[in-house]
């Protein structure tokens, strides 16, 4: 059965403001979510579907009752700063009954802890570093990974404060790093057995039948020729400097059937729905680690690994706009959650 395209279609965004993050990079990784809803906005008035923006706010409901869309595309990535609150926006729409796209409430609750990400992919005999959680500071000293391990939080995506200080080679380097994560966050740390060698970004979009899209990120050796790890850190994802544009560049890849599938298993294990990315590394022996799953990455026609990846593999943004929003319509209530009104 053939599917007509939504008239009405919302684009909710992130409500980004100043007040709500701890540091300038968490701001910048949020504030930019209302420029691509604007790309996607025109993209869509080329197709004459009528568009209308909306922060997600504590105003969102009353918004889209005014508005009555017959779609929305969910593009909020937090909500007063926090990702973990993000889950409420799906929430409301299915309180609402208007069919949206990305993943619903669970799906967005997992994808905003790391450990219990990493945890259930564990569980699932899905590859990833060895890792641990460490809630307070003195745990540090009761780590027993081997070295370098990589810092990361735990609660945020969007590679916040990855840079190169973000690798310890020794427990004196970890214990300053994860009191400065800490101390300006206000969340556990978790850490990552490094794995030296590529680094892979993998595409899912769910359709008839799901589509697996992966591209190597070849990094540029006269930038990183003197760098002992070769990581895409917050300043090369997010335009920070004059080196950012041209750090690495997408090379379709090819993933071998058993990571495939487990890129597949984990897309559902997960709880994604629509569409998700995953980041892996690649280690001498071509074993490939999952070391991190987005359920709700940036989404747009220009300037993010989704639009890149797929146009790599042929696939134009409009293209995946119109698959992800019908297959939304053809799906119909998911589980009984109310995806369709």
């Amino acid at each position: 059965m053939n599917f007509p395209l939504p008239k009405r279609i919302a684009i909710l965004y992130s409500d980004a403001k100043r007040e709500y993050f701890p540091t300038e990079q968490l701001y910048i990784s949020e504030a930019e979510v209302k420029g691509r809803a604007g790309q996607i906005a025109e993209v869509l008035d080329k197709m004459s579907i009528h568009t209308a923006l909306f922060a997600g706010d504590a105003n969102v409901t009353e918004n889209l009752k005014a508005f009555k869309p017959d779609f929305v595309l969910n593009l909020v990535d937090s909500v007063y700063g926090k990702e973990y609150l993000n889950a409420t926006i799906p929430a409301i729409l299915e309180l609402l009954q208007i069919p949206y796209t990305g993943s619903s409430m669970m799906g967005q609750a997992i994808n905003s802890n790391k450990y219990l990400t990493k945890n259930l992919l564990e569980q699932w005999n899905i590859p990833v570093p060895d890792y641990v959680l460490i809630k307070d500071p003195g745990d540090v000293d009761t780590v027993t990974l081997n070295f370098p391990l990589i810092t990361k939080l735990n609660e945020v995506h969007g590679s916040i404060e990855i840079d190169d200080s973000a690798i310890c080679e020794d427990e004196k380097c970890l214990e300053r790093r994860v009191n400065f994560l800490m101390s300006t966050y206000k969340q556990p740390v978790l850490l990552e057995e490094y794995v030296a060698g590529r680094e892979v970004t993998v595409v899912v979009t769910e359709g008839i039948n799901m589509k697996v899209y992966a591209a190597e990120k070849v990094f540029n050796e006269d930038i990183y020729h003197d760098k002992k790890f070769k990581i895409n850190t917050f300043n090369v994802n997010w335009g920070e400097g004059p080196q950012s544009d041209s750090a690495f560049v997408y090379a379709r890849y090819d993933l071998p059937p058993r990571v495939k599938a487990h890129i597949k298993t984990a897309f559902e294990v997960l709880k994604m729905e629509d569409y998700g990315k995953f980041d892996l590394r690649v280690d001498a022996s071509g074993r490939h680690f999952i070391i991190d799953a987005n359920t709700n990455p940036a989404f747009g026609p220009k300037d993010c690994a989704i639009s890149s990846i797929l146009g790599l593999h042929g696939l134009s943004f409009q293209e995946l706009l119109e698959r992800v929003i019908l297959n939304t319509i053809s799906e119909g209530d998911r589980e009984g959650q109310g995806k369709m009104s």
